[in-house]
C-alpha cells in the first residue's frame, strides 16, 4: 500500500534553547498523540524539511532516526519515513507527559519576566480557547 506524503509542516524557533532536532521530534510525536499523524502516513523528505527549515539535512536526519528508533516512525525504502502504529503514544497520561517539559519553560520565563499566575493565565487562556476551537 503506498500512502502519499502528509502536509504535515514543521516549525522551528531556533532561539529557543531547544535543540533543532528535538523540536523535530516533539512535533512528531505530538502530531502523532494527537491523531493527526497517523500509522502510515510519510513525513515530508529530509531534504524538503531542510530546504524549507533552512536547516542542515543532517539535523532533519538526526530527528528522524531517533524517531526510528523510538518506533514512532519505520524506513520504507523508496517512500521515506512512514508513521507506525502507536503503542502508547495515543494514551492521554504519555500525551502529557510530552507537554510538561514545554509547560515548565513557559513557567521558567514567566517567572523571569516577573508575571503574576493571573497574568500568565490572561494569555494561556485564549491559546487554551482556540484548542478547543480545533
Amino acid at each position: 500500500m503506498i500512502h502519499n506524503r502528509t502536509s504535515f509542516q514543521f516549525d522551528v524557533a531556533p532561539s529557543s534553547g531547544v535543540p533543532i532536532y528535538r523540536q523535530l521530534m516533539d512535533q512528531v510525536q505530538a502530531e502523532v498523540s494527537g491523531g493527526r499523524l497517523r500509522p502510515g502516513d510519510l513525513l515530508p523528505s529530509v531534504r524538503e524539511v531542510a530546504r524549507r527549515l533552512q536547516i542542515n539535512p543532517m539535523t532533519v536526519s538526526k530527528a528522524y532516526s531517533k524517531l526510528e528508533t523510538l518506533g514512532v516512525v519505520e524506513l520504507v525504502r523508496g517512500q521515506g519515513m512512514r508513521v507506525c502504529a502507536p503503542v502508547a503514544w495515543g494514551a492521554v497520561h504519555e500525551r502529557q507527559t510530552q507537554l510538561r517539559p514545554l509547560l515548565e519553560q513557559a513557567v521558567a520565563r514567566a517567572y523571569q519576566l516577573a508575571l503574576t499566575k493571573a497574568q500568565v493565565w490572561a494569555v494561556l487562556a485564549p491559546l487554551l480557547e482556540d484548542l478547543d476551537d480545533e
